[in-house]
């Protein structure tokens, strides 16, 4: 961990990263000394290409619209930020679902930062479709969130929490960001404030988040409770500094030029960032030796079947949109090789 120096005045040149340039992605945490407020900055860049790509190269269902593409990265970026900021062993489901053309929105993001994303679309989506167009057109929008520990204790069910898309006085929340801001202040009792956003280059979040209370200040009493309204004032003030970052800055900039213009009065002390293997990447369970054992249920007669009618068996991976193709050859080899699902001799067998 080392502490940032405080900068002079913002003004100075902007660093921006090419847009040419594959950058690994990167996660940077940080907490603010003296001060119950934490944060945390994600930028996806090859982990969020490499899911775009995947999908764009799919011949069945091709690139996602703009605006889903768009609501994707963020929730991608979202994830990242949230299973960061909690200790736990599993996988954290991020779920965007309602009732409009976009049926249902999902990142998932497990504990070693590796994700994936995938969405299901059932009508139209317009060029410059917003959230509420997507999910919510007559109210039933809903945001889930998922823990699924990956050891499950026997009988154990994941935890899932669900939030309507509006606010509590029944408005309509605009944006994921406010979303998740509001599920986190339901279910967590915590203050958080998230800008989020992406495009075809990166996928980008900010995270400012109070931390709970220690000593004293929990305690009832005067005391307790003018550190706590002390601790508000602080956080508030972070808050309004971070909600100042647009989008375009969001996505243009990079981590140290971000944080130095919003906090260069702030003692921040930073921790190492989080890059490759240790950071954010993108990962999906499917791969051809999957597809290829499913190949071998299937049976030689189905499969030999589809081979006469198509030439070649075509597998999609629903999840990431990797598409998976076996000829003559390949099936070939799939009922050549000695099966892995043979069933065990039977009792007294030698």
């Amino acid at each position: 961990m080392w502490t940032t120096p405080a900068a002079s005045r913002p003004g100075c040149a902007a660093s921006t990263r090419p847009e040419g340039k594959l950058r690994v992605s990167e996660l940077h945490k940080f907490i603010f000394e003296g001060l119950p407020v934490r944060g945390a900055i994600v930028r996806l860049n090859d982990a969020w290409r490499e899911m775009l790509a995947r999908r764009a190269a799919n011949t069945t269902s091709g690139a996602y619209p703009v605006p889903v593409r768009e609501l994707l990265g963020e929730m991608a970026a979202a994830g990242v930020l949230m299973q960061s900021s909690i200790k736990f062993n599993g996988a954290l489901v991020l779920q965007i679902f309602g009732d409009g053309p976009l049926r249902l929105a999902v990142a998932e993001v497990q504990s070693d930062l590796s994700l994936r994303a995938t969405a299901a679309i059932t009508g139209e989506v317009h060029e410059n479709a917003t959230l509420t167009a997507l999910v919510n057109l007559a109210g039933g929008g809903r945001c889930a969130i998922t823990l699924d520990p990956q050891d499950k204790f026997p009988g154990q069910q994941p935890y899932q929490g669900v939030v309507p898309l509006v606010d509590a006085h029944e408005r309509p929340l605009g944006s994921l960001s406010e979303v998740l801001a509001h599920y986190m202040r339901q279910s967590e009792q915590l203050e958080a404030t998230l800008v989020l956003a992406a495009n075809d280059q990166v996928a980008a979040g900010l995270l400012i988040q109070r931390m709970p209370m220690q000593g004293v200040a929990n305690l009832g009493g005067s005391q307790g409770e003018s550190a706590g309204h002390g601790a508000d004032e602080e956080y508030n003030r972070i808050a309004t500094l971070a909600a100042s970052l647009t989008r375009e800055e969001l996505l243009a900039l990079d981590v140290d030029t971000v944080l130095r213009r919003l906090f260069w009065e702030e003692n921040l002390a930073r921790f190492a960032p989080q890059q490759g293997a240790l950071g954010p990447h993108f990962a999906c369970s499917c791969s051809r030796e999957r597809v290829g054992r499913m190949l071998e249920t299937l049976g030689r007669e189905e499969a030999e079947s589809i081979l006469a009618e198509q030439g070649q068996i075509e597998v999609g991976c629903e999840y990431c949109g990797q598409q998976y193709r076996f000829d003559a050859v390949d099936a070939a080899q799939i009922f050549a090789a000695p099966s892995i699902f043979q069933p065990p001799p039977p009792m007294g067998a030698q």
